[in-house]
């Protein structure tokens, strides 16, 4: 069976590997053009990109992917299937292109959490489960059958990399399970189910990751973590930004108004909450690296 895989980020790399390393036939490997990044503005290659080339794997790189070039060069694969991981919406001329179809992985559990930032919005929904599922590409993007699914669990200090990680290892070994019972005819599709009450992962913007501070502590945990290390949540300290990355809680009534900050200069930075006060433990100062709070504490003077 012929496998055309599309992704870009590390996310999608594990998948690619596992895939690889099962003996598949991978005969073409579409990802994202390299785009120019840092202060010297050189041409970046997305981490699919630079497995595939270290495999030796044929790799398209379209910049429209309705471009009549790109169509015919991916007919010539002549695909059985194609497999999609952390990719972008496909038009229809390329999903419905193989004769086993186009299949996705994705990193919640469907039909909840349907978007781009499932991982994101599980954390801060305070979840204790996600997963992943793979599901067969349609018109509407997350909405296709199910093929099959598995849980992850999610610690309550597990931050969004964390989880990131764990549905990165869980989703490539389910996606070889699931092409194994694709090639061998051995699976039953499962309509996803439509109601009002699903939780959706839309993408985040970066008014979504202000703290605003007159909210339950734990509110403001969950959020802190669901967008740690990406995209990262922020608030003012003496009129410049910093961003936290890791962070306690405590639940315990705050005499202060939600937003004061309370310090020894030395050890500890806390800020009030609702209910209790937010310990940070891990952050960047605007301008500066990303360090502890002893570190930060000591280059600074509050």
């Amino acid at each position: 069976m012929k496998i055309v895989f599309m992704g870009t980020p590390d996310f999608a790399v594990a998948s690619l590997n596992a895939l690889f390393e099962a003996g598949y036939d991978i005969v073409g490997v579409v990802t994202a053009a390299d785009k120019p990044a840092g202060r010297g503005q050189k041409l970046q290659e997305s981490a699919v990109k630079k497995y595939a080339v270290e495999k030796g794997l044929r790799v398209l790189q379209p910049l429209k992917l309705k471009d009549s070039e790109f169509v015919e060069e991916l007919r010539s694969l002549k695909a059985d299937l194609q497999v999609v991981v952390a990719f972008r919406m496909l038009p229809e001329i390329v999903w419905d292109m193989p004769a086993k179809g186009t299949i996705n992985l994705h990193a919640s559990l469907l039909p909840n959490y349907r978007g781009a930032a499932p991982i994101n919005h599980a954390i801060i929904n305070g979840e204790t489960e996600s997963g992943v599922t793979t599901f067969f590409l349609k018109h509407e993007i997350d909405t296709g059958d199910v093929i099959f699914s598995e849980k992850v669990a999610i610690a309550e200090d597990d931050s969004a990399g964390d989880l990131h990680d764990h549905l990165m290892a869980a989703g490539a070994g389910l996606l070889v399970k699931t092409v194994k019972a694709i090639a061998e005819d051995n699976y039953k599709e499962q309509p996803q189910l439509s109601s009002d009450e699903l939780k959706h992962a839309p993408k985040i913007y970066k008014e979504f990751c202000k703290v605003e501070w007159n909210q339950p502590v734990k509110t403001i945990y969950n959020l802190i973590r669901g967008l740690s290390p990406y995209p990262t949540a922020f608030t003012a300290l003496n009129g410049k930004t910093i961003k936290l990355f890791k962070t306690q809680y405590e639940e315990t009534i705050p005499d202060t108004a939600p937003g004061t900050y309370l310090t020894d200069g030395k050890t500890f930075l806390k800020f009030a909450a609702l209910d209790g006060f937010i310990s940070v433990l891990d952050v960047q100062y605007e301008g500066k690296k990303r360090m502890m709070v002893d570190e930060f504490l000591r280059g600074m003077r509050l």
